[in-house]
């Protein structure tokens, strides 16, 4: 998710980011819905383009959900004192499980860990319905950036601080049980944080968020750009390996080197998905958007060997999530009004879907929205191409952060 780096206005299912990211799950979704996309998944790219453009036509509604106004916590300014209650602000990833949807609220604490002005040092993390009654919230120290779920553990993964002092939770919602795991290097190899989290394969991956924070400068050929992350339940200790780096041989699949084998430099790891076998293009790969480089790049796992291709877009995304049915709902998070909100409407199997975040590029101007820089926005995704298409919606305003697909 976000760094923030500036001024500015934010099994899981393979449909997205954050309800699970289980490769496992995603033939669970492409059984349900394989039949409806197998003309997708075989249509030639001009077939799919207008596809997708059709989609990107359709209104969606914006329905409003959840407040962080009208949700409260309870903390003491700068870990001393009497406690004092305030409203959840800042929400951002997003993740599903066994029916709910779970928000963290990072109460304006920084990336690091920094208390926020009024002194908070805790994320919230929230269950909701799918309605958005709120069933119970957990408190996490440090700024939570990266959710996801393990539906075969039943456990919620949170990772706190994406820019430096890094770990990482894992919450039972059955019995509230909250586990904190120290990694097993500290600082982390890539001189970072650690972001979002997805399960593929059966392994927990997760986004080496910042590199070079401390230490030498990112792009930099030793930084691990993904992590597999090992949890040992008696230690807690979370071991880190690295699955590639920073400045790793990639495909390029658009642009002016288009076909050429480039070596990736990535400044900023952030968000990550599986793709669904709905998708028509890069089903079942492992993908990771480098956020301020305007690029995602899509990991096809054969057996250990991996290849990678990268996609460039024309703008900066934060989460991505495909369509995996005609009729459900993109949960998305609002940073800037603090609020939960289902987009629904009827929906093309396939479409992929992303939170475009102009300010978050690298080339962004220091103070920002600004001319040609927006605010966030929701899009759909051309996976041949790249191309952003604004999404056309009804109902309130929606400034897109963290979103899953559900059916």
């Amino acid at each position: 998710m976000s760094r923030q780096r500036r001024i500015s206005a934010l099994v899981k299912t393979p449909d997205s980011k954050r309800n699970a990211r289980t490769f496992a799950a995603a033939a669970v979704v492409a059984g349900a819905g394989v039949l409806a996309a197998a003309g997708a998944l075989a249509a030639p790219a001009s077939a799919q383009t207008a596809a997708t453009a059709s989609a990107a036509a359709r209104p969606l509604h914006v329905t409003r959900i959840a407040s962080g106004a009208k949700l409260h916590h309870s903390f003491r300014p700068n870990g001393t004192g009497a406690a004092r209650t305030e409203a959840l602000s800042s929400p951002d990833d997003i993740a599903e499980l066994g029916g709910d949807v779970f928000v963290t609220f990072q109460n304006g604490v920084g990336p690091q860990g920094q208390a926020s002005p009024d002194g908070d040092l805790d994320s919230t993390i929230v269950e909701f319905t799918l309605s958005g009654r709120e069933v119970a919230q957990w408190d996490l120290h440090g700024k939570c950036d990266g959710l996801s779920a393990d539906p075969l553990t039943g456990e919620v993964i949170a990772t706190i601080n994406e820019d430096a002092h890094s770990s990482l939770y894992t919450i039972k919602p059955r019995t509230g049980t909250v586990t904190h795991y120290a990694y097993s290097s500290n600082p982390l190899p890539h001189n970072g944080g650690t972001d979002a989290i997805a399960i593929y394969n059966g392994r927990i991956l997760i986004s080496a968020s910042a590199p070079g924070t401390a230490g030498a400068a990112a792009p930099n050929a030793k930084y691990p750009a993904v992590y597999v992350v090992t949890l040992n339940r008696e230690t807690r200790v979370a071991h880190v390996s690295p699955l590639y780096y920073d400045e790793a041989p990639a495909r390029q699949d658009n642009g002016t080197a288009a076909g050429k084998t480039v070596d990736l430099a990535l400044t900023d790891p952030d968000s990550n998905e599986v793709v669904p076998w709905v998708a028509p293009k890069y089903a079942g790969d492992f993908m990771l958007d480098s956020q301020g480089d305007q690029e995602l790049i899509f990991d096809h796992v054969t057996g250990w060997h991996q290849s990678l291709t990268a996609l460039h877009l024309p703008a900066s995304v934060d989460d991505s999530a495909w369509a995996t049915a005609r009729h459900g709902a993109l949960y998305v998070t609002d940073g800037t009004d603090d609020t939960v909100d289902a987009v629904s409407g009827t929906f093309t199997v396939g479409t992929m879907y992303s939170s475009v975040t102009p300010c978050d590029s690298n080339s962004a101007p220091a103070t920002c929205p600004g001319p040609g820089f927006p605010a966030n926005y929701l899009a759909s995704t051309n996976m041949r191409t790249g191309a952003l298409t604004p999404v056309p919606l009804t109902g309130p305003v929606l400034r897109t952060e963290g979103m899953i697909f559900i059916p």
